[in-house]
C-alpha cells in the first residue's frame, strides 16, 4: 500500500512525459499533482488515465479565481473527472462557489492561502495589507475554513499555526515548498524538509523537482517516503 502523504508534482511539459515519470515511479507513489502548466499539454487526459487505468489519486492544482458563478460552473465540470483534490484561491466567495460546484461529489476543495514562492516584498508589490506572513496565512486559512474549504494549501512554515486553529479540526493541510535536506530551493522561498512538514501538522506534502529532476526518480521518492516513515 502506498503512502499517500507524498504527492508528486508532475511539473513536466506534457502528458506523455507525465505518464513516463509515473511509470518510472511505479507502485512507490500513489498520489499525483497535475498543475496549470500541463493543462494545454494533455493534463486532464493524463489525470483521467492515471485515475481510471492506474488507480492513482489525483490533485488538480488549478488555483481557480473568478466571480462566483464562473467558479461554480468550472468546478462542477471538473468534478465529473472523479478527482480527489482541486485548488481554488482562498477568498471566501471563491471557496463558497467551489463547494457549491462540487456538491454531491467526493472531490475536496483546497484553498490557496499565500503562494509558497512569495515573501513579504512580493505582497507589498501586490498591495496586500501589512502584516507578518504567518499571521496573514493563518487569517486566510481561517476564513477559507469558515467558507467551507475542505483544506488549505500553505507553506510548511505555517502548517503548525494553521493546525492550531479551532477551524482546522478535521480539515486538510497540504504543503508545497517541501525540499529534502540538501536540495536546491528552486523558486520556493518558504520551505521545510518532508519530515518537518508532517511533524508540524501537514497531512500531505507536495514534492516535484527533487523527484523528477533526479537521476533515479523512484529512488528519490522512496528516500522521501523513508524519511516520512522514520
Amino acid at each position: 500500500m502506498t503512502d499517500d502523504r507524498l504527492i508528486v508534482a508532475l511539473d513536466v511539459p506534457n502528458a506523455l512525459a507525465g505518464l513516463k515519470l509515473a511509470e518510472q515511479l511505479g507502485t512507490s507513489v500513489g498520489f499525483y499533482k497535475i498543475g496549470l502548466g500541463m493543462l494545454t499539454g494533455g493534463g486532464l487526459a493524463l489525470a483521467n488515465e492515471l485515475k481510471s487505468e492506474h488507480g492513482k489519486r489525483i490533485f488538480l492544482d488549478m488555483k481557480l479565481f473568478d466571480i462566483g458563478a464562473t467558479i461554480e460552473a468550472a468546478v462542477r465540470g471538473l468534478a465529473q473527472f472523479d478527482l480527489d483534490f482541486l485548488t481554488v484561491h482562498g477568498d471566501p466567495h471563491v471557496v463558497r462557489a467551489a463547494k457549491e460546484g462540487a456538491s454531491g461529489k467526493p472531490m475536496k476543495i483546497l484553498a490557496v492561502t499565500i503562494l509558497t514562492s512569495l515573501d513579504r516584498a512580493d505582497l507589498d508589490a501586490g498591495m496586500i495589507k501589512a502584516g507578518d506572513m504567518p499571521d496573514l496565512v493563518a487569517e486566510r486559512a481561517g476564513r477559507a475554513f469558515d467558507a467551507g474549504a475542505d483544506g488549505v494549501i500553505a507553506s510548511p512554515q505555517e502548517a503548525a499555526m494553521i493546525r492550531a486553529l479551532p477551524e482546522a479540526a478535521g480539515r486538510l493541510i497540504v504543503t508545497p515548498g517541501v525540499r529534502p535536506a540538501g536540495s536546491a530551493l528552486g523558486d520556493q522561498k518558504r520551505v521545510a524538509t518532508p519530515a518537518q512538514a508532517i511533524a508540524d501538522g501537514a497531512d500531505h506534502i507536495v514534492v516535484g523537482r527533487p523527484i523528477w529532476s533526479a537521476q533515479d526518480p523512484r529512488a528519490a521518492a522512496e528516500a522521501i517516503l523513508s524519511e516520512l516513515r522514520g
